[in-house]
């Protein structure tokens, strides 16, 4: 996770409680996510597929946006927070399913692809323990004042 290290003393210890705080919500901790990095360019977690599957066994497709809107709203608050103060709110999201996973873990990368003052949009790519892609999504957010 990251430190803010490259901040003042102030920003780096509100940056992370921040990502503290952002990490944890009733449905991340429902669905298993953990949070293994963030900050405003990139935030990075892991979700068990056993828990959040579909009747068939298969993880399901509204487990996968739930882990890319997790992550890609954490980014683009971090970055809304830097930028006017604020916080950041999903738009849309989009997301296409490659292939199925029935077990393990699967790890989700959020990258930002435009940092406005306005909006923000993320890419987020989810992958199987062996490293197969699983989950391309995209999600944009709005950015609030507090």
């Amino acid at each position: 996770m990251s430190d803010g290290s490259e901040l003042d003393g102030g920003a780096a210890r509100r940056l992370a409680e921040a990502v503290q705080r952002l990490g944890r919500a009733a449905l991340t901790d429902r669905m298993g996510i953990t949070l293994l990095e963030a900050s405003p360019e990139r935030a990075v977690g892991t979700m068990p597929v056993e828990g959040n599957t579909q009747p068939m066994g298969l993880l399901h497709g509204g487990a996968s946006c739930v882990l890319a809107e997790s992550l890609g709203s954490i980014a683009a608050t971090l970055h809304a927070m830097e930028a006017i103060g604020g916080y950041a709110v999903g738009l849309e999201i989009s997301a296409t399913h490659h292939r199925s996973v029935t077990s393990g873990t699967v790890t989700g990368v959020a990258t930002a692809i435009h940092r406005g003052r306005t909006v923000a949009t993320y890419e987020i790519h989810i992958t199987d323990e062996s490293g197969q892609r699983v989950c391309t999504a995209r999600l944009t957010c709005v950015l609030r004042r507090p």
